[in-house]
């Protein structure tokens, strides 16, 4: 049995490509990534997954604000979760923008995005 997390499988002598190769900033695919390297190709993957997070956060705290009956405890829950869903996503937001900042500063990479 293959492995199924492999990024290269060849089948009947055609060599098929897995979509997590390491890209360097020209396209290119690296063959001995650095840490930075991993960490930005694992950021392609965060911010979607972030954004479909913060959409359920927002769905369950509508949710439970439209179901609350006036209950001020229970509107006081619901806010909170949707409160805490945005700040969670600004602060994710805020870190990425912060680290490109930083690394434009030192040289690390050529832009911000």
């Amino acid at each position: 049995m293959k492995n199924l997390l492999t990024q290269s499988v060849n089948l009947g002598g055609q060599t098929i490509e897995g979509p997590l190769k390491i890209r360097g900033s020209n396209g290119e695919i690296i063959s001995d990534p650095k840490i930075g390297d991993i960490v930005s190709s694992i950021t392609q993957f965060i911010f979607p997954l972030a954004g479909v997070i913060l959409l359920f956060v927002l769905i369950w705290g509508g949710y439970e604000f439209m179901m609350s009956q006036g209950n001020p405890e229970k509107i006081k829950g619901a806010q909170a979760k949707i409160t805490t869903g945005i700040i969670g996503f600004v602060l994710l937001a805020l870190s990425f923008f912060i680290t490109r900042i930083i690394a434009m500063i030192f040289g690390l990479q050529t832009g911000i995005i």
